[in-house]
């Protein structure tokens, strides 16, 4: 039986250290504040805010939303990215995307200010990742993958960790904030020949591929550490949700694997908040 490495202690201990930093830069008359710009209301984006707004209130930080009609144009859209960004009492920013298909979301990204990029929706943003610029704020999933290995003190450095998946939401940058601590790093994709055997040769196994139960028993060993970001509809459960790794057949083989839910993804609203407060004090400095 492998340790199930749970997210809920590890956004905890993110929250309580996260309240301290916020009481620090109140004491200087600074409140870190996230700007939340979304169109329309899809509901996986509302379920995403709220969770937001609810890890914002428990840091004792801010936030404002600012919601727009899914009709809404480019030109009144633009002005609007436009003048949350240039809000001084705004620290760090979150767009929900996909935009609407009529808006140029290329266009709308480079109108959020670097420094406020919070999750990596820039180019500039994803750059720093890249130069390993230490004021650039990656995707927070795969710094809650991160977090999680840092937390359970599983070691990088040194280690061979695959990474199945190559988007830049996941896939590239978890590569690279694994190279940042030293790991060997494979990144896997849907044309990888013999796939399976890549999978068993990590050490630490990512999945971030976005197919429901990808990951089988054939694709590991024991000792592995598996992180399974996947969020996706259950296709032998109707209205719930599993990983790309198929927990039932992998779990009993590896040492350590993260659930889906009460994974990853319970994470990753603190490391929102935790990036934002980061970016309010870069700001602040």
């Amino acid at each position: 039986m492998a340790e199930v490495l749970k997210g809920k202690p590890v956004a905890d201990a993110m929250k309580e250290e996260l309240k301290q930093k916020v009481a620090d830069l109140k004491g200087r008359g600074i409140t870190p504040t996230l700007g939340i710009i979304r169109v329309g209301a899809r509901p996986d984006d509302l379920f995403y805010e709220g969770g937001a707004k609810k890890t914002c209130d428990a840091v004792d930080m801010a936030y404002q939303v600012f919601e727009y009609p899914e009709d809404i144009s480019q030109e009144d859209f633009e002005k609007a990215v436009a003048d949350v960004g240039s809000n001084k009492a705004i620290n760090g920013i979150l767009m929900f995307a996909p935009l609407p298909k009529h808006l140029d979301e290329k266009k709308i990204r480079t109108l959020i200010p670097v420094e406020k990029d919070v999750d990596c929706l820039t180019l500039g943003g994803a750059a720093k990742i890249f130069a390993d610029d230490p004021t650039g704020f990656p995707p927070c999933t795969p710094t809650a993958c991160m977090d999680m290995l840092h937390f359970y003190n599983i070691p990088i450095k040194g280690k061979r960790c695959v990474v199945l998946g190559r988007s830049l939401v996941v896939g590239k940058p978890v590569a690279m904030l694994l190279l940042r601590e030293h790991g060997t790093v494979t990144i896997c994709h849907s044309r990888t020949q013999d796939l399976p055997s890549v999978c068993q040769e990590a050490e630490i196994l990512i999945a971030a591929v976005g197919r429901a139960k990808m990951v089988k028993g054939n694709f590991v060993k024991p000792g592995q550490i598996v992180i399974d970001v996947g969020i996706n509809e259950d296709p032998d459960n109707p209205g719930k949700y599993c990983g790309d790794v198929d927990f039932a057949e992998v779990e009993p083989i590896v040492e350590k694997i993260t659930p889906v839910p009460a994974g990853v993804g319970s994470v990753t609203t603190a490391v929102l908040c935790k990036q934002t407060i980061m970016a309010c004090e870069l700001q602040n400095a």
